[in-house]
């Protein structure tokens, strides 16, 4: 394991040209503190966890000192928001300080976010809050715990200085790790600057490092529409089977490799609604729950009209006609393995649509009715009846589950094995998030950060040693969002 000095840096974005970038340090800050520190995501990029005990840590990464081999820059970006396309985002307050090698030959960007304005800032301050650096922070690792592709983050670094919001609020440096920082809206810069070139070397660029497979490929550039469409359809098969909703998925927060990416006002589900968006700005529910496949395909036929001059239009348009086909096999897969169940045919679908029509009809909350559904039929499974107005509704349901069981010839354990893996007992639910976020910013306590941190690295299952050690109430923490609470909605503002 390395010290903060023996990083392996390169950084083989800036070798694009100036075109693509702005080159500019960090802004200096004050007095630096670490707020958390993420150990697992350390060792992605080869760094001693014992660094972060060093006053120079804090230094580095809230952008005071520059770490060696970094060569610090503002990535070039567009995107559509809300449909509408701006030609003005760009990376306004984050930098990519460049790729870390670590051990096994995986490459790590590390980027700071509220490290300063940069000339994409459009007259904003280049700051993050605190608030919104622990959400991204612990959004990141609720996602990675339950095995769906996302950015991560070694630290946030808080700042001893005021920025203003809505009103005065403190502010914070959020180091991010991504496997890579090109994003959807990073083609659409050139797309609407009328410069294929431009595209062309920035499709080559992502081939090269994320699918050299296929480098010598005639028809490359199609392939790897081809991968970002499956992968992106995996990611959002993955947020509906978790109730996970983005709440801002605009072009410029795509990943071209598929992994969730700049989290905003986010949510997990509470009760199921198909309509509900975390995002307060959001009015017309563009960004809903129910809509995110919608949208997924919508942003990715945004992505390939910027590829139009290296894949016939007609040719792109077939491998889109994909997207659904391929969307629908993963979420019903994702579906199947939650109800312990693997036969895919019409009775599933009945099944699942009968399902879905209860939940939406009752308040019942969503995590908690699937993992307590691995109970049926021999353990202790009635309490999640208990919600349902019509108890003649949810037992016609149940015998119907039955019998689907039954005709796979699964043993109960064995099931219940396979929902167990595939329905967490812990989530991140706002109510939990926003008590952390209150903790930190009111009192400086950021036990509670730590404490879901470690939570979520494995949400299937009770940890007790871990537990103890860490002071986490399992009950407390696997129990529905209280009444008063539910369905929380946030802003964009970070």
């Amino acid at each position: 394991m390395n010290k903060l000095e023996q990083l392996n840096f390169t950084n083989t974005f800036i070798q694009l040209g100036q075109e693509f970038y702005q080159a500019k340090a960090p802004d200096p800050v004050s007095e630096p503190y670490l707020v958390d520190f993420n150990p697992d995501a350390a060792e992605l990029i080869g760094l001693d966890p014992a660094e972060s005990k060093r006053p120079e840590f804090a230094e580095y990464f809230g952008g005071n000192k520059l770490l060696p081999g970094s060569d610090p820059l503002a990535m070039v970006y567009c995107g559509h928001q809300f449909g509408v396309y701006n030609p003005r985002i760009g990376d306004g307050r984050g930098l990519l300080l460049g790729e870390v090698t670590n051990g096994n030959g995986h490459k790590w960007d590390i980027h700071l976010k509220g490290s300063g304005p940069t000339r994409f800032a459009r007259g904003f301050d280049g700051r993050a809050t605190l608030r919104a650096s622990i959400r991204e922070y612990l959004g990141q690792e609720a996602l990675h715990g339950l095995g769906i592709p996302t950015t991560r983050s070694l630290a946030i670094v808080g700042i001893r200085e005021l920025i203003y919001r809505e009103m005065p609020e403190l502010a914070a440096v959020l180091v991010r790790l991504s496997d890579s920082h090109v994003r959807f809206g990073s083609f659409e810069a050139y797309l609407y600057l009328n410069q294929p070139k431009r595209i062309t070397e920035l499709a080559d660029y992502v081939i090269h490092h994320h699918h050299a497979d296929i480098e010598q490929e005639a028809d490359k550039h199609r392939i790897l529409f081809r991968r970002v469409l499956q992968k992106t359809a995996h990611l959002i098969a993955c947020w509906q089977s978790v109730g996970f909703i983005h709440g801002v998925m605009n072009t410029d927060n795509m990943c071209i490799t598929g992994a969730t990416f700049d989290y905003g006002p986010y949510g997990f589900m509470d009760q199921f609604n198909p309509h509900f968006t975390p995002n307060h700005s959001d009015a017309s529910g563009r960004y809903a729950f129910a809509k995110q496949p919608e949208i997924g395909h919508w942003n990715l036929w945004k992505f390939g009209e910027t590829l139009a001059h290296l894949v016939a239009p007609a040719v792109l348009q077939e491998e889109l006609e994909q997207y659904q086909p391929t969307y629908n096999q993963l979420y019903r897969e994702k579906m199947a393995k939650k109800l312990g169940l693997a036969v895919l045919d019409a009775e599933f679908s009945q099944l699942m649509g009968n399902l879905f029509k209860l939940l939406h009809d009752n308040p019942v909350d969503y995590s908690n009715f699937f993992r307590t559904l691995s109970q049926f039929p021999d353990g202790d499974y009635k309490p999640l009846l208990n919600p349902f107005v019509n108890q003649k509704d949810i037992e016609d349901w149940m015998s119907q589950y039955g019998r689907l069981i039954e005709r796979e010839g699964l043993s109960d354990d064995e099931r219940r094995q396979t929902m167990n893996r595939a329905n967490p007992k812990f989530i991140l639910r706002n109510y939990l998030l926003q008590r952390a976020i209150d903790k930190a910013v009111k009192e400086a306590d950021f036990s509670e950060i730590e404490r879901l941190r470690v939570l979520l690295a494995d949400p299937f299952q009770d940890r007790p040693e871990v537990f103890k050690r860490y002071n986490i109430d399992a009950e407390f923490y696997a129990s529905d969002t209280p009444d008063s609470l539910l369905d929380m909605q946030l802003s964009c503002s970070a």
